[in-house]
This record gives C-alpha cells, sequence and structure tokens, in this order.
C-alpha cells in the first residue's frame, strides 16, 4: 500500500527467498497448519493513523459505565465462569481495508475479540520476513505501534501473563494446545516467558486450589493464561467432569477472563455505530428485511472463525433462522484489492492487536493481516491461491 515499496518488492521477490522464509519460520518449531503470505503489507501513515483512532472509538464505547450491563446476555449460562475481573488483558479488532467515495483507503471494523491472538507468532513472522527480503534497505519499518520494539513489547506481554509470580505457577491452558492450528504461537510465547501448556485433563482440583504435576511434585496454579474456547468443546459437562472444571469458583487469576471471549464479539457489533464500522442489527431486531438484502451478510453470534456465516443472504435464509435472537445482520464490507500481487490486486484485514495491564490503558502493540482473494478471508476460501494467507503490516518509524 506504499506503491515504492511495494514496486521495490515485487521487483525483487524470487520463489527462493519464500520457500527460505518457510523453511526458517518453521525451524525446530511446531509446523505451522495455516498459509504464510509471500509478502508483508506497507501500511501507509494516512491508514495506519485512521485504525488508530477507529481502535481508539472502541475502547472508548468498551470502557462505558454500562457496557458490561449491555453485553451480560453475551454469556451462555452454561458458560459462565466465576470471577471475572473489570476488563480484558487481549482486545484485537480486525478490520478490512476499503476505499470511501473520493478513493481514500478506509478500515471498517469486521469483527473484535476480548481474547488472546498470536501474541508470540507475529513478532516471530515479522523478524523472518525482515531476514528473508532484507527489509532493512526500504527504510526504517517495524510492526510495533506506540513507539514499541521487540524487548518491550515482550516485557509488557511478559507483565501481563506473568505479573509478579513465577514463571512455573502460570500455566497456558487450551483444549488440545499440540494439536491446535495456533501451537506455533503457544510454543514461541512459551519460550518467551517460561510458562507451562497444558490440558484441563492434566490439572488436579482440590478443593479450590489448582495443580499440576511435575517430576512427582505438586505445583499449584496462580494464573491460568486462557488459549480455552469453550466453543471447540463438543459436551462440556462430560469432559469437565474428567479433570478441572473452570466454571468452578477457584484461588487463581485468569488472564483474560473466560467470559470477555464472548462480551467482545460478534455481540458487541450493534452497539457500535460511527465511520468505521458498518451498520449492524441483531436478527431479532429487525422488523422489516431492506430491499437491498444482497448487500447483507448473516451471522451467527456464537461461532468462531467464519463458521456458520451467510454471504449471500435471501429472505429465505432468514426465515430459516430459529433463533433471531442469537443472529446479526450486518451490511456487507467490500474489501478493496489495494495489495498488488504480481498478477493483480488482493483483499487485506489488518487486525490491531492491544495488551491491557490492570490499573492502566490498552496498548497497542503489534498487528496480524491476512491477504485473500476469495469471498471471505478465511483458509476455506482461499484454496489453491497464492499471495494470500497470513503475514503482518510494517509502519515507516
Amino acid at each position: 500500500m506504499i506503491a515504492s515499496y511495494r514496486r521495490k518488492f515485487n521487483g525483487e521477490f524470487t520463489h527462493k527467498k519464500y520457500e527460505k522464509l518457510l523453511e526458517n519460520l518453521a525451524h525446530n518449531l511446531p509446523p505451522i497448519s495455516f498459509r504464510i503470505a509471500e509478502t508483508p503489507l506497507f501500511i501507509p501513515r494516512e491508514l495506519a493513523d485512521k485504525l488508530v483512532k477507529a481502535g481508539d472509538e472502541i475502547i472508548q464505547f468498551i470502557k462505558r459505565p454500562d457496557f458490561k450491563d449491555l453485553t451480560q446476555r453475551a454469556i451462555p449460562d452454561a458458560r459462565n465462569v466465576p470471577g471475572e475481573n473489570e476488563h480484558p488483558h487481549f482486545l484485537t479488532f480486525d478490520f478490512a481495508i476499503c476505499k470511501n467515495d473520493s478513493g481514500a483507503l478506509v478500515p471498517k471494523l469486521i469483527e473484535l475479540q476480548g481474547f488472546p491472538s498470536l501474541y508470540g507468532f507475529q513478532s516471530h513472522l515479522a523478524e523472518h520476513y525482515e531476514k528473508a527480503y532484507s527489509l532493512s534497505q526500504f527504510g526504517e519499518l517495524t510492526p510495533y505501534f506506540d513507539q514499541l520494539d521487540k524487548t518491550a513489547y515482550f516485557n509488557l506481554l511478559k507483565a501481563i501473563i506473568i505479573g509478579n509470580y513465577d514463571p512455573q505457577e502460570v500455566v497456558l491452558l487450551d483444549l488440545d494446545a499440540p494439536n491446535q492450528k495456533t501451537a506455533i504461537d503457544f510454543y514461541l510465547t512459551q519460550k518467551e516467558l517460561g510458562f507451562k501448556v497444558m490440558s484441563p485433563t492434566d490439572l488436579i482440583q482440590e478443593g479450590k486450589q489448582l495443580y499440576y504435576q511435575e517430576h512427582g511434585k505438586k505445583i499449584q496454579i496462580k494464573r491460568i493464561y486462557n488459549r480455552l474456547i469453550f466453543d471447540e468443546i463438543c459436551n462440556p459437562e462430560a469432559f469437565f467432569k474428567q479433570g478441572f472444571d473452570p466454571r468452578v469458583d477457584m484461588d487463581l487469576e485468569w488472564i483474560t477472563h473466560p467470559n470477555w471471549f464472548y462480551r467482545l464479539s460478534k455481540y458487541t457489533m450493534p452497539f457500535l455505530k460511527g465511520d468505521f464500522v458498518p451498520e449492524t442489527r441483531f436478527l431479532k431486531d429487525v422488523a422489516v428485511l431492506p430491499q437491498d438484502l444482497e448487500n447483507y451478510v448473516l451471522k451467527p453470534l456464537f461461532s468462531f472463525a467464519g463458521q456458520g456465516v451467510i454471504i449471500d443472504v435471501t429472505p429465505e435464509d432468514v426465515h430459516n433462522v430459529k433463533d433471531p435472537e442469537n443472529w446479526i445482520l450486518q451490511r456487507k464490507v467490500k474489501y478493496e484489492p489495494v495489495v498488488q500481487a504480481l498478477d493483480g490486486g488482493v483483499k487485506t484485514e489488518i487486525r490491531l492487536m492491544y495488551l491491557w495491564a490492570d490499573g492502566a490503558d490498552p496498548v497497542l502493540c503489534i498487528n496480524l493481516a491476512r491477504m485473500s482473494r476469495g469471498k471471505m478471508i478465511g483458509v476455506r476460501y482461499n484454496k489453491d491461491f497464492d499471495w494470500v494467507g497470513g503475514t503482518i503490516g510494517f509502519l515507516e518509524k
């Protein structure tokens, strides 16, 4: 998107450099189970400023005194976890990159989460893009915001995840971490911060304390770095009987608390207004369908990774929804093919990634970007394409 950098990058691109990038990215690490794009993004300052402004507007809404009241229904009763804190420790906002009527690039909010993203992997990815393509010759570029560098970034990440505890008292909790698509991120973050990676079935619950065994020694867990998505568990009642049940009040801290996964989600979208947010309504509140229904998408509230989304909506699709209170109708966002590949334009989405320490304001730290030639951004819509997949944006310092 910075034209001079794009021309230089494309002119010097070779498949050999790309193959070397992939080889070095995964060296001595778990396999990367998602496609890495051939190129990083080069984000112009004007667009970066708009992204920051859009994020700030969303954060002001999240800070509203009545935010929890507005989003209380987002948390399913069977998945409500006690001990919720005042705010999430992680914020991620996904923006489609579009053009307005005057041809300027603008971000449009697609989704938001109060849940961790690839905080370890994105720094790793940026380093390897820099090395593979000698990006230092382009100028002073950085994947970080707010004048952070790698050291300051990981210091902040450590302060939030580990805090004042011994790293062995902190556990990354996920359903089946070694086989997750994001396993490489777990490993890289663990390498930097030193915590343990475990499943609920690895844990021992005794009263209100939680432990794990290591070398015959029982170690109490003081903090959980939560990567567990309840929606991935087919039968929570049966599963949690095998080990730790997170819905029980315990003497430990959540980073971040599981309830924020639901509070900050598609459920939040209808409450947001502004230039950077597409028109979004709960389906239950739509008394008359729009005449141009083809310009809307229908999304289930309680799903993730694009599952269940209906892109080309018909009146019959709406009629077939049995629980309209659990769906949103959102005006389509037109992604602009703003990234020039070797054979044409490619659409992109940029995720802003924040860290929110207790007693402080959220800090915009790093970004994640995804490139697409399909109808949607996800992998299933981009099979057999090149110059698509996960990447990261660089800004001029």
